[in-house]
């Protein structure tokens, strides 16, 4: 039996992660995975692989070495017509000579064997390519060659392994190894023809071992679409996305953290004479999930199984990179490729970078952010690429969306903007691996930033990237975490974006000391939840009973629904889209920083803020001072109110039950009595919402005067005090804090205020209930901070850009006091 490194064909069962010489990354992924990880329930399709041998015959038999020499000899990457002439070269070199007989034969006879495992006379195969220094996590080749699907027939067949071998030779191609010092003709192409998943009648998508923006490495991430896969790398469709809790998971809880409808409107399916063909999507598909929470969670576990056999291997923890394919006519589930993640797998130091924007200014456009950096430039637009040429380097890069063949002039420009495109789409990907701010699926970039015009592209904040005009003041701050001391006092983190949360995890906190629901009810779900309650009675205008607020006419409430239906599409039951949105956001912060604590306060928006919410202007009533009007414990027991309430409680269930995050406590907001306080806690368990033991404890803000003159009292009935400074400051000197003529009465440093503070702290540690804090005044006052910690604080919880400094301040305090 001849050896491996003189065979032209090597089937997936020959193959392991040790071929990679033989076969390139791709393939030798395919052939591990299918003889070590099929055993563990994870399906991969069947195949082979041309190898090295067999492309170095090729290139010997043909004489094409000696000649794509000569072509290269003078190449110019840097002058994108030098390249592009070149490469068309070769590429029409290798197109138009002739693979060996002997290695043709060897081909199709695989293929016919291939063909008759399936049933099939000819059977349908993809026919990809994979380079011998391929998807190494020191190097990325992924996405530079050509990929065939539904591929029937032995000529079929062999003029896509032509035109795989000729794609060696792309412009992107020629560009990537230049610019990573590899030999033009240094790298074999190995060629893996695998049998298709009937995804055109299913769907397909990419899958990640980690949070790809982040480096989180606590979840999985799925991007699915309906049809075969290209439709999403190639950033024609917005796709599903769907997060899931590796931790929870793994302990069997179904952890699908976050759930987000795509706009799939097509599609690629199979063309009838071969190939792909690209078709239009029925309304109604598009408004459903392309695959089920069953699927979902084997995806991730795959995933899992994936990512632990690699890491195994690498004897370090290895990100994964994986595509995944459902066949429409047998619906199993399939992995059909998977590499080394490569930003974050290179990653070594600990750094923390806060990119910060320093403007009040509205953006001029929005998308979705890839990164988290920021950058300024000149636009240049570029609709045509014949026009690739003209772009220089430094400008930002603004299209439609881009493909490998756009690489080169990725690598030169400061940011990328795109009108089309999702997290997985090729501008994302790559523009992740270059490290540079990409802001995609905005919809009308190209018709709105004019070439030349000068714009800064902050992906800073989540997942909203936003556009400035003009050249906009920011700062970066960049801190070794490794450096940053261990304290006493415990330091905890205010948050209320679930975008941020992954990212802001790398803090060295504590946890999360005030987690908000008004942003995610406010900015994800949008709508009043009595709205959504309701919404049977308002659809069919039997609103008699509701004794709505607010008398509105027809058309008003037709505008209403219709607001409400296009928000929660896929929602027949609008009560579940408010708990699922709402459980979603608090189980992204919740896993963010698991397993420490992360408390969360209900909702405490105000009238005039509810009743900005769609729906709102129904249910709530106009107030002179809403500050003082009906607002945090008082809404919860209101028989008007109480349905939401549930609903709230619901979804912290959710996070709690079905996520099987039991790191969430509770936080009662606004709670001016104690009566008040006893009646929520019989709602909690008149709902059923574990209270009062570890993990699932119940505090109260202190921001009222009775909260401190009632402390015992209070503290009682609740697990323990987050003192609100912010509000307890207003109440006890009678200011309104938006009015500017009394701001220099408004101090926390006031002793009236540090009295009641310095009572409640005692209070909490007399009677060994947690005390902390989660208003502003600690990140401004280095002194106040120093009052909290000889009092005995146990926490304080800031907004994420000031734990650095306020760490630093403590660590300082606690090594004067000695403690």
């Amino acid at each position: 039996m001849k050896p491996k490194s003189e065979k032209f064909i090597l089937w997936f069962k020959e193959i392991s992660h040790k071929d990679v010489p033989f076969v390139g990354g791709k393939n030798a992924s395919l052939g591990e995975m299918y003889n070590s990880l099929s055993k563990k329930g994870v399906n991969i399709p069947d195949g082979f692989a041309t190898t090295s041998f067999a492309f170095w015959h090729f290139m010997k038999k043909t004489g094409l070495k000696e000649k794509i020499e000569e072509i290269l000899k003078d190449l110019d990457v840097s002058d994108i017509k030098n390249l592009q002439g070149k490469g068309k070269k070769v590429r029409d070199l290798i197109l138009k000579s002739e693979i060996p007989n002997d290695l043709g034969k060897e081909i199709l006879r695989s293929y016919h064997k291939l063909s008759k495992k399936y049933g099939q006379e000819q059977t349908d195969v993809a026919v990809r390519t994979s380079a011998t220094a391929e998807d190494l996590p020191s190097a990325s080749f992924a996405g530079q060659y050509t990929t065939y699907l539904n591929v029937k027939g032995d000529e079929k067949l062999l003029e896509a392994v032509k035109g795989c071998l000729a794609s060696l030779f792309t412009d992107r191609a020629i560009f990537y190894r230049a610019s990573h010092n590899f030999s033009q003709l240094e790298i074999a192409l190995s060629v893996g023809i695998q049998k298709m998943v009937r995804s055109d009648l299913a769907s397909s998508g990419v899958m990640f071992s980690l949070d790809t923006e982040s480096g989180f490495k606590d979840v999985v991430l799925i991007n699915g679409s309906y049809g075969l896969g290209e439709m999403i790398v190639q950033g024609e469709v917005t796709p599903d996305e769907f997060y899931v809790f590796k931790p929870t998971l793994e302990k069997g809880y179904k952890a699908i953290i976050s759930k987000t409808l795509g706009k799939k409107d097509q599609r690629f399916v199979y063309k009838k004479d071969g190939g792909i063909v690209k078709v239009k999507v029925p309304v109604e598909d598009q408004k459903k999930f392309c695959l089920s929470e069953k699927e979902i969670l084997t995806l991730a576990k795959w995933a899992c199984i994936i990512e632990e056999h690699y890491s195994k291997e690498a004897r370090k923890w290895m990100p994964m990179d994986m595509e995944w394919a459902k066949d429409g006519k047998t619906n199993e589930l399939f992995i059909v490729q998977a590499r080394p993640e490569t930003v974050h797998a290179r990653e070594k130091e600990k750094y923390y970078e806060e990119y910060r924007v320093e403007t009040k200014k509205a953006p001029i456009l929005t998308g979705i952010a890839v990164g988290n950096k920021i950058a300024q430039g000149r636009v240049h637009k570029i609709l045509d690429v014949n026009k690739l040429k003209e772009f220089k380097k430094g400008e930002i890069l603004v299209t439609k969306m881009t493909n490998p063949d756009w690489v080169p002039v990725m690598k030169m420009a400061k940011a990328i903007i795109t009108d089309e495109g999702g997290r997985s789409c090729h501008a994302a990907i790559i523009s992740r691996e270059l490290g540079i701010p990409c802001v995609v699926g905005t919809e009308k970039a190209t018709q709105l930033l004019d070439n030349g015009r000068e714009i800064t592209v902050d992906c800073s904040e989540g997942l909203k990237g936003k556009i400035f005009a003009g050249k906009i003041p920011f700062k970066v701050k960049r801190y070794n975490l490794r450096k940053i001391p261990k304290l006493k006092t415990k330091i905890m983190v205010n948050l209320g974006a679930p975008e941020i949360a992954f990212k802001t995890s790398f803090l060295p906190v504590d946890g999360v000391g005030l987690a908000r629901e008004e942003f995610i009810i406010g900015e994800k779900i949008k709508i009043h939840p009595l709205a959504l309650f309701y919404y049977d009675e308002l659809k069919n205008f039997k609103t008699e009973k509701l004794n709505l607020r607010t008398e509105v006419s027809d058309s008003r409430l037709k505008e209403i629904i219709e607001q409400i239906d296009k928000i929660t599409v896929g929602y027949k039951d609008k009560k579940k889209y408010f708990v699922d949105k709402l459980a979603e956001g608090i189980g992204i912060i919740a896993a963010a920083f698991y397993p420490k604590k992360v408390i969360v306060r209900f909702s405490d928006f105000k009238t005039n803020e509810y009743r900005e919410l769609i729906g709102g202007e129904l249910f709530e009533p106009e107030e002179g001072n809403p500050m003082l009007g009906w607002r945090g414990a008082s809404r919860y027991y209101d028989e008007k109110f109480e349905p939401a309430f549930a609903m709230e409680i619901r979804a912290i269930k959710k996070v709690r039950e079905e996520f099987g995050l039991e790191n969430v406590a509770v936080m009662v907001p606004f709670c001016r009595t104690v009566e008040e306080g006893e009646k929520v806690i019989e709602l909690m368990k008149k709902y059923n919402l574990k209270a009062h033991s570890e993990g699932s404890e119940v505090y109260v803000m202190c921001e009222i005067p009775s909260n401190v003159i009632l402390a015992e009292e209070f503290l009682k009935i609740f697990d323990g005090y987050s003192i609100g400074s912010n509000d307890l400051t207003q109440l006890t000197l009678g200011i309104d804090r938006d009015n500017g003529n009394l701001q220099k009465i408004a101090d926390e440093r006031n002793e009236a205020v540090k009295k009641s503070v310095s009572k409640v702290i005692g209070l909490c540690n007399k009677m060994n209930k947690y005390s902390g804090i989660c208003g502003q005044a600690p990140s401004d006052f280095p002194e106040f901070t120093e009052f909290l910690i000889k009092e005995g604080i146990r926490s304080i919880s800031l907004n994420p850009d000031k734990v650095i400094k306020t760490i630093l301040c403590v660590e300082k305090i606690e090594k004067r006091k000695n403690l």
